[in-house]
């Protein structure tokens, strides 16, 4: 077993949000937040929905990275008020540190479809919109901790294709770059869905991970072959720390699958969804050590949060 699921799943529940009026009462889900550690501070930024089915980001914060708090206030953007685009639903946080700063990359619903923007913080506590890029229909968007000659990059996955009933989807991860976070030009596409197997439509999860063997990726498969029920599940990949867009090695097993009852049942069933991920320890030059905990953070039927550890060198192995 690659990931191995915390005993007190789902760790975070709608019943632990609090009510914040006129915004949120009676929450009805909380699922796919974004995670981080800072020094002692595990914190989360969490997808809250309501009944309204209206969205809202907030923080939690543990000092084990198992039980947490709900914070009381929303998370606000400030200057996302300036955009020009009607904005239904902002979602899906992805956190990354680059340098001294911290960034959240997310999704927000629009009449043109989905955009994903950046906001920036050094505490998360105030937050700085940052702005929309010019992509057409995109999601999943995802910040490497680094920067490549002076750029940023960014995997994300372009919607092309429209599911039956329901939103568009994709199944090919690119690598984009920027210099200033909000104008992207794509590069080269990495890697693609695999026709009639677990991850046949693909998405990133948390932000990838330098390992000194490469960069290590978690990412979504949806299996669409099983008549009405797609079936969401993660996996890994290793891409190469100088050219990411070149594939190392990838696992051709899941290393995660809807089977616990609150994965099965929700309201989106038969989902485990990676989206926030800790390594708890880097050596001196900034890789992860091979020993290292993972702590993966993950939405289980976009109705609660669920929590599954496992080290890098068995993430490593499972790409292999």
């Amino acid at each position: 077993m690659v990931l191995c699921r915390s005993s007190q799943n789902p760790i975070i529940t709608r019943t632990d949000v609090p009510d914040i009026p006129p915004f949120i009462v009676d929450a009805t889900s909380v699922f796919n937040p974004g995670a981080i550690k800072i020094e002692d501070r595990y914190l989360l930024m969490l997808r809250v929905q309501t009944r309204g089915r209206r969205t809202y980001l907030v923080m939690a914060e543990s000092d084990d990275g198992v039980d947490f708090a709900v914070s009381s206030d929303l998370v606000e953007l400030a200057g996302i008020e300036r955009c020009k685009k009607v904005l239904y639903h902002v979602y899906d946080p992805r956190l990354t540190r680059i340098d001294d700063r911290y960034y959240v990359m997310f999704a927000a619903d629009t009449d043109g479809g989905c955009k994903l923007g950046v906001a920036e913080t050094a505490d998360f506590i105030e937050f700085e919109f940052l702005g929309f890029g010019d992509d057409d229909d995109i999601r999943n968007g995802v910040l490497f901790p680094e920067k490549f000659d002076g750029k940023f990059l960014r995997l994300d996955r372009p919607n092309v294709q429209a599911e039956q009933g329901g939103p568009t989807s994709g199944d090919e991860i690119w690598l984009s770059a920027s210099i200033d976070l909000v104008m992207w030009h794509k590069l080269k596409p990495v890697f693609k869905g695999r026709p009639h197997y677990w991850d046949e439509r693909i998405g990133s999860g948390p932000p990838p991970v330098k390992t000194r063997e490469g960069w290590l990726h978690i990412y979504h498969g949806v299996a669409t072959h099983f008549g009405s029920s797609n079936i969401y599940q993660a996996g890994v990949v290793l891409l190469d720390l100088k050219d990411p867009t070149k594939l190392i090695a990838r696992g051709e097993d899941n290393v995660l699958e809807p089977r616990e009852l609150y994965e099965l049942t929700g309201q989106v069933p038969n989902v485990v969804f990676p989206s926030g991920m800790v390594v708890e320890s880097y050596d001196k030059d900034g890789f992860a050590q091979m020993d290292s905990e993972v702590l993966v953070y993950y939405g289980a039927a976009d109705t609660c949060v669920g929590l599954a550890t496992t080290t890098i060198q068995q993430l490593l192995a499972a790409c292999r």
